[in-house]
């Protein structure tokens, strides 16, 4: 038997340009179908319990979750969360401003960027709901949380996660990064002097997006994402990425719509191998519709 053809690795035009083409807003990110059926409320509220299982004191609000005793230093700490191939803001707005104090999110796809910023902005100027979508099915949301009374902040970054580095969000790993914007917090209007972008982040979180990456890539934004952990014993990486299916080995599906990769389990993992990193846990996110791909949430470091 011929041994079987290489896959096509992504090409990052290819892939801007298919997003491009689609609407800037949850339905064009997700899709309509995903909409209708409330995924990403259970998406969201699934993310936020895996982080506090792994972090408690990001908890807010006293809990069983929640420790009795948060050190001083780490209560009175401003937490920082990066968000790489973000969208339109959805995993930002849904999840990380509800757990940190600033957020860096970076996208590549221009109106995607576009209506991130907007929705910011918006949220900014105290609009009591944000409106978005298409015509058809528009989109109205609350504002962000914390962005109105400075209390958090969210940075907007266009970039490829090929170009941008997390360990020097102001310079990236190449000139391609572009710094657009910051709404709520900052630092000049604290205590703190000095900007503190480039200051490293507790969280990692990349969620449907690493699939634009070829293995390569991948294995070398990893590597830059470990070195941006402000704390190596705390900090954490997170991937929550579609699963294809596989026969105890490592296996990906090319979807030539897109230009995208989608992993099996052991690819996942070789690739964390590869790049130095050990999964710390690993669960699957339940709720979903049926007939869709197994989708897996990895903390790693």
């Amino acid at each position: 038997m011929p041994p079987l053809e290489p896959l096509p690795e992504p090409d990052v035009e290819d892939g801007i340009k298919y997003w491009e083409s689609q609407p800037a807003s949850y339905d064009g990110v997700l899709g309509k179908t995903f909409i209708a059926r409330s995924l990403p409320r259970v998406d969201a509220l699934g993310s936020r319990q895996f982080l506090m299982y792994l972090i408690p004191e990001l908890c807010t609000i006293p809990s069983a979750v929640r420790p009795l005793h948060v050190p001083e230093e780490l209560a009175n700490k401003r937490t920082r969360a990066l968000d790489v191939g973000a969208g339109v803001g959805r995993v930002t707005a849904d999840v990380l401003l509800h757990l940190f104090s600033d957020v860096v999110l970076v996208e590549p796809v221009e109106p995607f960027i576009a209506e991130a910023l907007r929705r910011g902005r918006a949220s900014a100027t105290g609009a009591t709901s944000i409106a978005g979508g298409t015509e058809e099915n528009p989109e109205a949301m609350a504002p962000w949380k914390g962005i109105r009374d400075k209390s958090k902040s969210v940075t907007f970054i266009q970039a490829t996660l090929q170009d941008f580095d997390p360990a020097r969000p102001t310079a990236g790993a190449s000139s391609k990064s572009k710094v657009l914007a910051r709404v709520g917090y900052s630092p000049a209007e604290s205590d703190s002097a000095g900007d503190d972008l480039d200051s490293g982040f507790d969280v990692v979180w990349c969620q449907w997006c690493l699939g634009a990456l070829s293995d390569p890539d991948l294995v070398a934004f990893f590597r830059r994402s470990k070195a941006a952990l402000r704390d190596p014993s705390r900090g954490l990486i997170v991937v929550k990425e579609n699963l294809c299916s596989e026969s105890g080995e490592p296996r990906a599906v090319f979807d030539e719509s897109d230009s995208s990769l989608t992993r099996s389990d052991l690819a996942w993992k070789k690739a964390f191998a590869d790049a130095g990193l050990r999964v710390i846990h690993e669960q699957v996110q339940h709720g979903f519709p049926e007939g869709l791909y197994t989708v897996k949430m990895y903390a790693l470091r």
